[in-house]
């Protein structure tokens, strides 16, 4: 059915204007977002045929990629772009913080901050989070993107935006693309390794986070780090 055959107060532009956006559906949410349908079908048909790729529903439409899109009849380059774009604006939108520093005070924290980043990635993606003396946040830094080894996230390289920014301490966060976040046997050599090389610098090794698919493991509280 073609939205301009749907009652008034039915159709998503009027029932927004009506009730607000929160009485849309998903569906006529993302219907909103593609904006306009083809011949046959209506934006929010269009909108249901992106929602029933999405395997575990609107949770892992974050994994979405454009290939997929654009095998959807009606769904072209233009309106897939559309669709991601409105993606990435959430989750920059669910991990934004405000301006200043803001303090760490536990590993839910970190996790908070890279969940909606980190889960959808199809890559291991490992980051340093350096903090003051205080634990507040100096600054986030990427190591390095692929397959998690000791000779890809060396010491040197790790802690050498640590020195120079005066770190007192660092958290080190990288994510699992398979969605389990148990650590390996090399998460935990390298971590060790870190663990090693940040006594003899005097720059503290806090925790490793890993992040899975909406869900974390931290090795300080798995004893890994002491």
């Amino acid at each position: 059915m073609l939205i301009k055959s749907l009652p008034e107060d039915e159709r998503p532009i009027e029932k927004t204007l009506k009730q607000g956006v929160g009485a849309l559906s998903n569906a006529e949410l993302l219907a909103l977002i593609i904006h306009t349908g083809t011949r046959n079908s209506s934006s929010i048909h269009l909108a249901e045929e992106v929602l029933s790729i999405c395997e575990e529903g609107l949770s892992s439409m974050g994994s979405v990629g454009l290939d997929d899109l654009i095998q959807i009849s009606g769904i072209g380059k233009g309106k897939a772009c559309t669709i991601l774009a409105a993606v990435e604006l959430g989750k920059r939108i669910a991990t934004s913080r405000p301006p200043g520093r803001r303090a760490i005070s536990s590993s839910d924290d970190v996790a908070s901050m890279f969940m909606e980043d980190l889960r959808y990635e199809k890559k291991e993606f490992f980051k340093s989070v350096l903090v003051n003396a205080k634990g507040e946040i100096i600054s986030v830094d990427n190591v390095s993107v692929g397959e998690l080894s000791s000779t890809v996230v060396h010491p040197r390289e790790v802690f050498s935006q640590a020195i120079r920014k005066s770190a007192a301490g660092v958290i080190f966060v990288h994510n699992h693309p398979s969605g389990d976040p148990s650590p390996s046997d090399e998460d935990i050599r390298t971590t060790e390794r870190l663990v090693y090389g940040g006594e003899v610098l005097g720059i503290r090794v806090l925790d490793h986070i890993i992040i899975g698919d909406g869900n974390f493991r931290s090795l300080r509280a798995m004893d890994i780090i002491k």
